[in-house]
């Protein structure tokens, strides 16, 4: 095994995060631009889940303001733009956090959905399967016979507009298996601001087919690659818990990426700790590091 200097992995994140002020998102173009070089981010930093977010890279690493007035919720702005114009596809997906996809990269989010024909029957299948709940076919269903609608008309329309009703649960559980999406802001309800739903397939028409040609392996394998590109390295356990994903597919996956030299095993961030995979950008770092502190090594070997 061989010890990961961990000064380089901070510089590494530094900059893939973009939390270094010289990297940080100034307009929406850079926002944009990071979701495609990313491939896959969350909209707000998660506690515990290490991974880069819209919000910090625009207002660094530090907790999300509640000021209103704060800058860095231009990110919100951001956002609410560009959802009715494709630049990247915004849903809770991961953790069933709110997350930006990349446009290539959705269909192999999608093929690991259980979505697998025709959308518009599919999900019954699901429902008699004991996968999908009772809410979140009536939403679905009520979504594809109306089309659009926002949270407030769609609560009243399932007769889910009281707490406990279960609604919430449902519409990120749709969310996640890239069902619905959100695709514009009404104001409506207390807040005068509420988000308006409608099916992913008929946003994205195309999306089932180019799913197709991706397998869940194949699938996982580019979705861990992202991964690895973003955070340096990562654990088996760190992997799991964003993606959700069980330790043999997991465990797959970075073979796979391995035998493409995408990925190196037999890491560690202390002696006796869980095993490190280092994606190949930051292997390529270590192996030409000269600027390591000095009394501090880019690896070393741990002796038994």
């Amino acid at each position: 095994m061989v010890i990961l200097d961990d000064v380089l992995l901070r510089r590494y994140r530094q900059r893939t995060f973009r939390l270094e002020p010289g990297l940080r998102l100034r307009h929406v173009a850079a926002a944009r631009a990071f979701v495609e070089e990313r491939g896959f981010i969350f909209f707000w930093p998660i506690q515990g889940i290490p991974f880069p977010s819209l919000w910090t890279a625009t207002a660094g690493d530090r907790p999300v303001a509640d000021a209103h007035d704060d800058p860095g919720h231009i990110t919100w702005t951001w956002k609410d733009q560009a959802l009715d114009k494709g630049w990247w596809y915004y849903a809770k997906v991961l953790r069933g956090k709110a997350t930006l996809i990349a446009l290539d990269v959705v269909p192999a989010f999608y093929a690991l959905s259980e979505n697998y024909g025709d959308p518009q029957h599919d999900y019954l299948d699901q429902y008699r399967d004991g996968l999908l709940s009772y809410e979140a076919r009536v939403i679905y269903e009520t979504l594809l016979e109306r089309g659009p609608l926002d949270t407030v008309n769609l609560r009243r329309l399932v007769h889910m507009t009281g707490s406990g009703t279960g609604f919430e649960t449902a519409l990120t559980y749709l969310q996640r298996d890239f069902k619905i999406l959100p695709v514009g802001v009404a104001h409506t309800g207390a807040w005068r601001y509420s988000f308006v739903y409608d099916c992913t397939h008929r946003r994205y028409p195309d999306l089932p087919e180019k799913a197709r040609k991706l397998s869940r392996r194949q699938a996982r394998r580019q979705l861990l690659g992202h991964y690895l590109d973003a955070m340096g390295a990562g654990t088996v356990a760190e992997m799991r818990r964003l993606f959700g994903w069980s330790v043999d597919e997991v465990a797959t996956a970075l073979d796979d990426l391995q035998a493409a030299a995408e990925a190196y095993g037999g890491y560690r961030l202390l002696p006796g700790s869980e095993e490190v995979w280092v994606g190949a950008a930051l292997k390529a770092e270590l192996e030409h590091a000269d600027d390591v502190p000095e009394g501090r090594l880019v690896s070393a070997v741990v002796r038994p």
